[in-house]
Formats: C-alpha cells, sequence, structure tokens
C-alpha cells in the first residue's frame, strides 16, 4: 500500500526487491540441485551424464595406456606381478569413479549442505531481517516543501537504481552456481576417467576440488547473509537533524547501499574466497 509520497514509496520499492532477492537467496542456498525448479534440469543432467560415461570408459584405456607407458620404462617392469597388480586397481578404481561418479558428488553436496545447516543452526537465523525505511526518514521525507523534494528526487531515483542493479547481480550470482553445478555434473565423466592413468589423474583430482569448492560456495554466501542481517538489523545514522533533508537521505542511502556493496561483493567473490582456502588458485 502506497504512502502518498512519491519518494518514500520508490524506496519502499527498491528495498522491498532487495528483502525479496534476500529471501530467495536464503531458500536457494539451501535447496539442492535435485529440487531446484521441480527437479526437471536435474533429470536432464543425469541422462547426459549416463550417456557421457560410455565416453568416460573409452577414455578409462586411453588415460591407462599414456600412463603404463610414462610411468614404466620398459613393459619389463610390467612382468612383475606386483606392478600388473597395481596397474589393475587403478584401472577399476577409475571405472569405479566413472561409473559412481554421480553418487560420489552427491555425497560432496550433501556434506556442504550439512555445512550450511549448521551454520545456520549456529548462528539461531531463521529468516533474513528485512531492510525497511526507518520511520525518522519518512517523516524527513515528507515535511519537505516542493522545491525542496527535487534534490530527493534525484537522490532517491540514483539510490533506488543501485539497490535494483545490486540485487540484480546478488541473485544472479546465487543462480550462477545452480548452472556451475550442472554442468560440472553433466561433464564428470571424462574428467574422473583420468584416474585411469598415474600422470593424468591431477585432472580427476582438479576436477574433485572443483567441485567440492562449487559446494561450498553456499557456505560463504550463507556467512555473508548472516553478517548482513546483523547490519540491516540496527538502521545506517541519519545524521544531525539541522542538516538538509536532501543530505540527510544521501546519507542514509550511501551506508545503506555501502552495506549493500559488502554483501553483494562477498557473495560475488565467495568462488574465490573458497578456492583460496582450498588453495586452489
Amino acid at each position: 500500500m502506497g504512502s502518498g509520497n512519491w519518494i518514500v514509496d520508490n524506496l519502499n520499492s527498491a528495498l522491498q526487491t532487495w528483502n525479496g532477492k534476500m529471501t530467495e537467496i536464503w531458500s536457494l542456498v539451501s535447496t539442492s540441485p535435485e529440487n531446484f525448479k521441480g527437479g526437471g534440469i536435474w533429470r536432464v543432467i543425469v541422462n547426459i551424464n549416463e550417456a557421457l560415461q560410455a565416453i568416460g570408459c573409452a577414455l578409462l584405456v586411453l588415460f591407462f595406456v599414456m600412463g603404463v607407458i610414462k610411468t614404466f620404462g620398459s613393459f619389463t617392469e610390467l612382468k612383475r606381478p606386483e606392478v600388473v597388480f597395481k596397474c589393475f586397481i587403478r584401472f577399476v578404481l577409475a571405472q569405479a569413479a566413472v561409473t559412481y561418479g554421480m553418487e560420489l558428488m552427491k555425497s560432496l553436496f550433501q556434506i556442504a549442505q550439512g555445512t550450511v545447516t549448521a551454520i545456520m543452526g549456529a548462528a539461531g537465523v531463521i529468516t533474513i531481517s528485512p531492510t525497511t525505511l526507518p520511520s525518522e526518514m519518512i517523516t524527513t521525507i515528507k515535511s519537505v516543501g516542493l522545491l525542496e523534494s527535487i534534490p530527493l528526487w534525484a537522490v532517491t531515483l540514483l539510490g533506488s537504481l543501485f539497490i535494483w542493479v545490486l540485487s540484480l547481480v546478488m541473485i544472479l550470482t546465487v543462480y550462477s552456481r545452480f548452472f556451475k553445478l550442472y554442468i560440472a555434473t553433466a561433464i564428470a565423466p571424462i574428467p574422473l576417467s583420468s584416474f585411469a592413468g598415474q600422470p593424468s589423474s591431477s585432472i580427476g583430482i582438479a576436477f574433485l576440488k572443483s567441485y567440492a569448492a562449487i559446494c561450498l560456495e553456499s557456505c560463504i554466501m550463507v556467512l555473508a547473509c548472516i553478517i548482513f542481517s546483523k547490519f540491516a538489523s540496527t538502521p545506517p545514522a541519519m545524521g544531525s537533524s539541522s542538516l538538509a533533508p536532501a543530505t540527510l537521505v544521501w546519507n542514509y542511502i550511501g551506508e545503506l547501499i555501502f552495506n549493500m556493496l559488502v554483501l553483494v561483493g562477498s557473495i560475488k567473490m565467495s568462488d574465490r574466497i573458497i578456492r583460496e582456502l582450498m588453495g586452489l588458485g
């Protein structure tokens, strides 16, 4: 319901958009890929993964032969039973990784989701506190005359535009995490087949680390949202009442946007943060 003041209604509209995206993010970080958008996308990804398993099995032989040639100087060494047994075990384990890689990745995601749940429980935050316009700010805006409201219109339009853009950037970053999960899951049989050869096994290890990093991005996102919710519970200071209304509104919007920028920056850089923590560069 409108307040009867265009400036107040415009700011409230921008904050409602922000609060809606925050609530959506809070829901997305606790949603599994199987349940995202009704699970239709996940079923397609599973079908692609199963289709690529045939290619992965073919690559197993290639990586295995390449690994044997690079690891052993001559075929004489392969006559030793322990060497043959070691190569056989490596090939079997690599085949199991290709065949049951989906279960492995599900386990990694469940561990990440368990971490997210533990963070939410320890923080005691069930829902994100909404960001609202303080009543003092509403009173100040409504008390200005027509001429004084002109600079307020400019400040409000600029601030609202920033808030809407930050909301879109934030939600797009969270959605992109699901895209990365789906893409990595779909092509998993190909990099996992590299475990068949010792020299190429670093490809599979790097893939699993990267997949674990994508899963753990949700932990950084949740922590960022929790920290911001504590900031949001204490509204930005309006400043001295002797200042001009446009200055008061600009001070409030400036500090509010700064806090939002910190949150959006943390969510945007969640992949970089988790990769640095995991030593992936």
